[in-house]
């Protein structure tokens, strides 16, 4: 087994780069071929409100065979096989097979594969597959993200009535819903809109390319985020908690900007 004891090399990170791409296209393509007949799923609910499909689960064995045949010394945590893993210690795959789930199942084109390898907590490679509109982003600590190897740049929107922000309902945690709605009210008189597409990890990449000028989310678990969190930091944007701290690999609420408005975000959301 390999020693990580020192930083990640150059080379390490591009390979970990190449399988975490090969490995999203996989489940990708498997997403996508399935969805030609997701009439016929069957639906298990996780909770009254959270569903997951055969489709989730064959995605992220295929993912896991791949990054296990080719980073050995990985260990893996998955939404669906693995969540209860620590993402915080050693060389971690942080793993959302199929990120909008519901979305999927409607046909509702916003759902990604998404994979994060992290070491010690701190995601080094990121990569999110848009499976139903194309397109993916990856990242490696240090070196930006892109878009199909094309660069990207957050917005350089500063003024909130003109600023496009996306969001997430807290609908696997009803007790957070009055905070949400105390912030929605807040926020909407005071900005250009406000989007809830359903899939955290296409949220954070929207951010990343300017589609979006801000996202925030109260409960959100690791796989949602990890991928995206270094993809937005690395396009110029910050990723934070409520508090301004960086927000970590953690299950917990994130707020994400071009950098510009986080300050004038975090004050809004505090307000009570």
């Amino acid at each position: 087994m390999t020693s990580f004891a020192q930083s990640p090399q150059r080379r390490d990170l591009a390979h970990w780069r190449t399988i975490a791409l090969a490995a999203a296209a996989d489940a990708a393509s498997f997403i996508a071929q399935r969805a030609k007949t997701r009439r016929a799923l069957e639906w298990q609910e996780k909770s009254a409100t959270d569903f997951v499909s055969e489709v989730d689960i064959g995605a992220e064995e295929r993912i896991n065979s791949m990054l296990s045949q080719h980073i050995p010394e990985l260990r893996l945590v998955g939404e669906e096989l693995g969540p209860t893993g620590d993402t915080r210690t050693g060389l971690v795959a942080i793993v959302d097979p199929l990120d909008g789930t519901t979305n999927f199942l409607h046909g509702y084109p916003a759902y990604c594969v998404s994979i994060c390898i992290a070491l010690d907590g701190i995601p080094l490679v990121g990569v999110v597959h848009d499976v139903a509109r194309g397109g993916v982003y990856s990242a490696t600590a240090g070196n930006g993200a892109f878009i199909d190897d094309v660069p990207l740049r957050v917005s350089t929107i500063n003024t909130p009535a003109r600023a496009l922000v996306g969001t997430g309902f807290p609908f696997k945690s009803l007790a957070e819903a009055d905070a949400f709605l105390t912030q929605l009210r807040t926020l909407i008189p005071l900005l250009a809109g406000v989007r809830r597409a359903g899939a955290a990890a296409l949220d954070l990449c929207d951010v990343a390319r300017g589609r979006l000028d801000a996202f925030w989310e109260l409960t959100l678990a690791p796989w949602d985020v990890a991928a995206g969190l270094l993809i937005v930091r690395e396009a110029g944007g910050v990723a934070t908690t409520l508090d301004g701290t960086d927000a970590p690999l953690q299950h917990g609420p994130v707020v994400a900007s071009n950098g510009v408005l986080h300050d004038w975000l975090l004050q809004q959301l505090a307000r009570r």
